[in-house]
């Protein structure tokens, strides 16, 4: 009989209650059973059958909760997960999993000590528009792959009201560790470890004290680069998947309907969940004899629910994880380099 994993949350702002409560609470694998709020109480609102503690401390001293998600902000995930595999507890950490590769490496080898899994949560491996990126390649539809851009664009002129995402005293703050860390993530799934990197941060807002403007271009072996580019200052997004290859190009936007289906109350067991809009298909472009095809290339489903099949096989059946230690510690080490 299957044992569902029961589940501790340690915030409920926007990562815990979007990207995390509506699929523990609705998968079966899983039990939503607490979540830390250290002020407002608005979860038992929307699962009234939780417990709301009042600390990290509380919620790691439940005898009954098995994982902890990480989900606080960027500078306390190595603490607090290190509390909880201290405290018998499975980990599924945020993004960004740690400020730096050794911070990293020092938690897979706790760990390891204790026995607990140490799982990073990187959900856009599952977003629609990557996972056709993904098809395209895997299909070879543009032969030799020979460059490709990723981009992650935004328009906020203002500074945000998170405070730790825009002091340059805290830990993994900036636009590149933010939203930066998904397009690398994205990249080292896609190919692996860069031979060469060459990165550039820059800040443009007034008053910003972190970068809000950075560039990654990521060499590879038989001649790839990759450009990753994320800008808090871009008012017309860019297309943000374009990949060309010796035999064609391949182009789509970033469209993945999952994070505002969740915003407004969808849940994932919803028939339209993950589906993207009409019209967001990507545009596939090959060359033949010297003629032009265009290709659109249908949308595949995105569905972050696989992030927790994932979590539940590895923890109960000891299965590989999608993301591995050592991916985490290639983009750590990137993310923290001075280079």
């Amino acid at each position: 009989m299957m044992q569902p994993i029961i589940t501790g949350i340690l915030s409920y702002g926007m990562s815990g209650r979007v990207f995390h409560a509506p699929f523990i609470a609705q998968s079966r694998y899983f039990e939503l059973r607490a979540i830390v709020e250290r002020s407002r109480k608005q979860a038992k609102a929307d699962y009234p059958d939780i417990i709301s503690y009042d600390s990290v401390e509380a919620i790691l001293a439940d005898p009954d909760i098995e994982l902890i998600i990480v989900n606080t902000p960027n500078d306390t995930h190595v603490a607090y997960a290190k509390q909880a595999l201290l405290a018998g507890k499975h980990v599924l950490i945020e993004k960004p999993f740690a400020p730096t590769k050794k911070e990293a490496e020092e938690l897979f080898a706790l760990g390891e000590k204790v026995g607990k899994k140490v799982l990073p949560y990187h959900n856009r491996r599952f977003d629609s528009d990557f996972l056709s990126l993904k098809y395209v390649l895997d299909k070879g539809f543009v032969g030799k792959p020979i460059e490709l851009h990723l981009r992650f664009d935004r328009f906020k002129p203002e500074l945000s009201p998170k405070i730790f995402k825009e002091t340059s005293k805290r830990a993994a703050s900036g636009v590149l560790y933010d939203l930066g860390s998904h397009l690398l993530d994205q990249s080292i799934a896609l190919f692996g470890k860069p031979k060469s990197v060459v990165k550039i941060k820059s800040k443009h807002r007034p008053h910003s004290r972190v970068d809000d403007y950075a560039t990654l271009l990521l060499s590879y072996e038989q001649g790839l680069n990759v450009f990753i580019t994320t800008s808090l200052l871009v008012a017309n997004p860019q297309k943000s998947f374009v990949l060309h290859g010796d035999r064609g190009s391949y182009i789509k936007d970033r469209t993945d309907t999952q994070e505002r289906q969740l915003m407004v109350g969808m849940k994932p067991d919803d028939a339209m969940y993950g589906l993207e809009d009409e019209q967001a298909e990507g545009l596939l472009t090959i060359i033949e004899k010297g003629q032009r095809e265009d290709i659109i290339v249908p949308s595949l489903k995105g569905d972050y629910m696989l992030v927790f099949a994932h979590a539940f096989e590895t923890i109960r059946n000891n299965a590989p994880y999608y993301v591995t230690p050592e991916q985490i510690i290639w983009q750590l080490d990137i993310l923290s380099s001075v280079r």
